[in-house]
């Protein structure tokens, strides 16, 4: 198989929306020509050959000022490069080395799905207050929320019937909709029957309660989780792992801008639920 026409065939694929088109066209052509140089074909791209194409992005630029590309630069590219050899060589073939360099801006360590599970876990006890922290914990994960926007949450912002949960954020009152998971509907479901009519003091449209029958304030969920930033850094590196691209990404955060995401590609969708499903470990 030709790298080019392969590479042609995967940038006009309508899996990819217009943006992550024009992001990765230049990558996978860049790609392409070093395996050219180098006389490799495509079909033999294997772990060492990934891991010295990753040196050979991290290696100076010649000139009268030699220079290297940033770090998020490379990390973006071989996130370009896993998509591509994902649609061309299939899953399977996709190496798993992590070879991205050291950013200069240090992000929350990634918990793993294990690591992760075992936290849940230790969430679960007797009572309303455990099932609430167990809910909303879930919840910032499954939907990779901000603190504040988790319990700036609403019972109507909760559609259980399309399993979606309406996120509002910014000054602005921005809004986006994200897929609920299936074991985060399971959690809050069981909260809002069990837990919730016992924590309400009167007539409070928040989803999640204090003792007190008052909206959570972001303290609680740092109490919960010291640092609940890492469930939406694993929520995002987790979704990556899983074959989502950025633009993907981008619009299940939140952000305004493609290099704000672009900090979580440190490893490597035409539709956000058909994404969301087959990528999310606790969809």
């Amino acid at each position: 198989m030709d790298a080019h026409t392969a590479a042609a065939r995967f940038i006009d694929s309508p899996a990819l929306s217009d943006g992550t088109r024009r992001a990765y066209r230049v990558d996978v052509r860049e790609f392409c020509s070093w395996l050219d140089s180098r006389g490799t074909a495509l079909e033999d791209v294997d772990v060492r050959a990934f891991v010295e194409y990753a040196s050979h992005l991290g290696a100076a630029r010649p000139g009268r000022r030699p220079s290297r590309l940033a770090p998020a630069t490379i990390s973006r590219k071989l996130a370009a490069v896993r998509a591509f050899l994902r649609h061309a060589l299939g899953a399977a073939r996709v190496p798993d080395a992590r070879v991205a360099p050291r950013r200069g801006r240090r992000l929350p360590e990634t918990t793993r799905s294990d690591d992760l599970e075992k936290e849940l876990l230790a969430l679960e006890g007797e009572g309303p207050i455990p099932l609430r922290n167990r809910a909303l914990v879930e919840l910032v994960y499954s939907a990779g929320l901000r603190s504040a926007e988790a319990v700036g949450l609403d019972l109507a912002d909760v559609d259980f019937e399309q399993t979606l949960v309406h996120v509002r954020h910014g000054k602005g009152g921005k809004e986006r909709v994200v897929p609920l998971g299936e074991h985060a509907a399971y959690w809050v479901s069981r909260y809002l029957h069990e837990a919730r009519p016992a924590l309400a003091a009167g007539a409070n449209d928040a989803l999640f309660l204090s003792v007190r029958g008052k909206r959570l304030d972001t303290s609680t969920l740092r109490r919960l989780a010291p640092h609940p930033h890492r469930l939406r850094h694993a929520f995002a590196t987790h979704l990556l792992e899983g074959g989502a691209d950025l633009r993907t990404i981008q619009e299940l955060l939140g952000h305004s801008s493609l290099s704000t995401t672009q900090i979580y590609s440190h490893v490597d969708a035409r539709h956000l639920r058909k994404v969301y499903d087959s990528a999310h470990p606790r969809s």
